[in-house]
């Protein structure tokens, strides 16, 4: 039965792999969004006020046995993501700027995206508002090899790649310390691939959060988030979260994908480095506990930023009352 249960599930993750090649991408999660909101809208660029990097990876399904399809060859890869931000304010042009790299690999297919961020940020209201662009390029391939024996003429066969090139565009508002939203589209062009059949899919993100503090706790902030997406408006998705921080130095948390994983969080901030991780425990049929199947999913982060963030906020007035004696 196990051995049974573990081919299935290498053909449920090649399938993955091919099925990105012959429909559409979707773009890869993670658990610990609200620490990397650029990549999913340009118009974050820039919103902390200082130069911020910030590197992420993510290992999902861990432990699920992949047998090869064919002998002699290797047996693909379960979902794993490699992401690198940095993003600075620059003042002369009333916003923000931002690079993103991903990489992205499943079943025999992979992905690397290079992305770059303009921001346009005005104060409005309480808070400021960003509208962000943001140029793609991706390089797509599957990619077949063997790791002994003689390679298998149907799927080295597809080994081939294509270099795409897409745009996003995003609205951000912030009231620092209180609370944001964001709505973006992302693969904005849906570029499309006919030498390997292949096209981006175009993705919507709406994201919100807000930071309180609990009455007769001031040392305590409660930082509850939302990140809901969608893909071609076929396949959607949603996370909920929140973060329970002490004294802005340490922080837990909870959350939830739904008909994916319950995932707790951790981390802890010292000066200008934060440094987290999570753990998702898979609820859906991949996961369980039993022989053969997922163990959950791990996902690290550090963030340095070569300042102390300090919110961005709008500028003030002051009056100043004279007598004159």
């Amino acid at each position: 039965m196990r051995i049974k249960l573990s081919k299935k599930l290498s053909l449920f993750v090649i399938a993955l792999g091919f099925s990105c090649v012959i429909m559409a991408q979707q773009e890869p999660q993670f658990s610990q969004y609200m620490f990397n909101r650029m990549s999913y809208n340009p118009g974050f660029a820039g919103s902390s006020g200082y130069m911020c990097a910030t590197a992420m990876y993510r290992n999902q399904w861990m432990g699920l046995p992949l047998d090869p399809p064919t002998s002699g060859s290797d047996a693909g890869s379960t979902p794993e993501d490699i992401l690198f931000t940095f993003d600075m304010p620059v003042k002369f042009l009333h916003g923000g700027i931002g690079f993103t790299f991903v990489r992205d690999m499943i079943g025999y297919h992979k992905n690397n995206w290079i992305a770059f961020d303009y921001a346009f940020r005005m104060f409005w209201g309480p808070g400021n508002l960003s509208v962000g662009i943001e140029a793609d390029y991706l390089n797509s391939a599957f990619d077949f090899e063997p790791v002994g024996g003689d390679p298998d003429p149907i799927l080295s066969g597809l080994d081939k790649s294509a270099n795409l090139i897409d745009g996003s565009v995003g609205l951000y508002y912030q009231v620092p310390g209180k609370y944001y939203v964001g709505l973006s589209v992302k693969n904005l062009l849906a570029a499309h691939s006919d030498e390997i059949q292949f096209s981006n899919a175009r993705t919507v993100y709406a994201m919100g959060g807000f930071d309180f503090t609990p009455a007769g706790a001031p040392s305590v902030r409660l930082k509850p988030s939302a990140l809901l997406k969608t893909a071609d408006f076929s396949y959607f998705q949603a996370d909920l979260s929140c973060l329970l921080d002490y004294r802005n130095a340490f922080w837990g948390g909870l959350g939830y994908r739904v008909q994916d994983a319950i995932y707790i969080m951790a981390g802890v901030h010292w000066k200008s480095l934060r440094i987290g991780a999570s753990y998702d425990l898979t609820v859906n049929k991949l996961g369980g506990f039993k022989a053969g199947r997922s163990l959950g999913s791990m996902e690290f982060f550090l963030k340095f930023c070569f300042k102390h963030p300090k919110p961005i906020k709008p500028g003030t007035s002051y009056g100043n009352t004279i007598y004159l004696l």
